[in-house]
């Protein structure tokens, strides 16, 4: 490490921070105003609100990592490179490549630590970050869903025709097994009340068992079970993705697709974004060094300008591509890694033909 690469580091790093405390700032005030007469009309605790928004930071500042990125690298080197410290640089026989360097040791950091709040500190906040949305702002709790069918185990499957979550009961139950393909028993209930740790008492069950000989009916008023669902399972909440950390977002996907499971698709999404992320920072530190470490007359206004429009078109491609891959045109991971694949080609060719020599 020379002092070329501290002097840049210190100058990426401390214009990526204070990028985001100033963005902060002015997005807490926003919110506030925004949420401030549903807080009082909720009568939410003082306190709440500021534990509420120490969770809110970290969030929001991952949120939009990316474009801090981009905007401070623009910004830094678009201000050296009007000082005409890079033209001094190369002309010192510094090659781009080797000037590349302690930009791309900045975004390895940056990314590691995106990853780093993405997969264990954020998940840890959203809890009572979105738990606090719910009891003083907007209840968007999912509280009943229809049609339920999904496999316990293989061979095993349930099927619920209503269930609350506020109650834990699921109406017209049935738990049929298969052998082979072929149907070897099916329990039926009027209503099946979650009871805890697996744990499910039937209310007007019926059984009935199929063998060559012949079938076996059987009946009762009430039955105690274990079945390996519990209403998380059942319900799948909007954010609950936000609330689980990288392995226990991995381990979920993995366990509801063994169940058959089909509406996992933004789960999937977040789960590879949260590693897309740290590939994303290297792009766009790429295609930031390249577009503003020339010296134009327009000066830095027109560096930003185009940065900022790239960084929004990459926003948009992003979420253009995940709501195709939520509605199940297309695969989640190309839709995620699609926005980086297309923006990796702008960025060789930026650095092809538009970066200094």
């Amino acid at each position: 490490m020379k002092i070329l690469d501290w002097y840049i580091i210190k100058k990426f790093l401390g214009t990526y921070f204070f990028t985001i405390v100033l963005i902060l700032a002015i997005a807490i005030v926003l919110d506030y105003n925004a949420k401030m007469e549903k807080f009082n009309d909720h009568e939410a605790p003082v306190w709440e609100i500021c534990k509420y928004y120490l969770n809110y930071i970290p969030y929001f500042a991952n949120l939009f990592s990316p474009l801090f990125v981009f905007v401070a690298c623009i910004f830094f080197t678009s201000k050296i490179a009007g000082d005409s410290e890079i033209i001094a640089m190369l002309a010192s026989g510094v090659s781009f490549m080797r000037l590349l360097r302690p930009y791309l040791i900045s975004a390895a950091f940056l990314g590691t630590l995106t990853f780093l709040l993405n997969s264990y500190v954020i998940p840890v906040t959203s809890i009572d970050r979105i738990e606090f949305l719910n009891t003083y702002y907007k209840d968007k709790k999912i509280k009943s869903s229809l049609n339920n069918q999904f496999m316990v185990e293989p061979g095993v499957v349930v099927f619920m025709y209503r269930f609350e979550t506020k109650t834990n009961i699921g109406t017209r139950f049935a738990l049929e097994r298969y052998d082979s393909k072929k149907l070897v028993s099916r329990l039926t209930a009027d209503k099946a009340e979650y009871k805890g740790d697996y744990h499910w008492e039937l209310t007007r069950w019926n059984i009935r068992d199929i063998n060559p000989d012949g079938e076996t009916l059987r009946s009762g008023t009430k039955m105690d079970t274990v079945i390996a669902i519990g209403p998380e399972d059942i319900i799948f909440q909007k954010n609950d993705f936000e609330k689980m950390t990288t392995p226990q977002l991995g381990a979920y996907i993995e366990k509801q697709r063994s169940r058959g499971t089909g509406n996992i698709q933004e789960f999937e999404i977040e789960y590879h974004k949260r590693f897309a992320a740290i590939a994303t920072s290297f792009i766009l530190t790429l295609i930031a060094v390249c577009l503003s470490s020339k010296k134009i007359r327009g000066g830095m206004g027109i560096n930003l300008g185009i940065g900022l429009v790239l960084a929004f078109l990459y926003i948009l491609f992003q979420t253009v591509s995940s709501t195709f891959a939520v509605s199940g045109d297309m695969p989640v991971i190309i839709a995620v890694w699609l926005p980086n694949l297309v923006f990796i080609l702008i960025a060789i060719y930026l650095y092809k033909y538009k970066a200094p020599r």
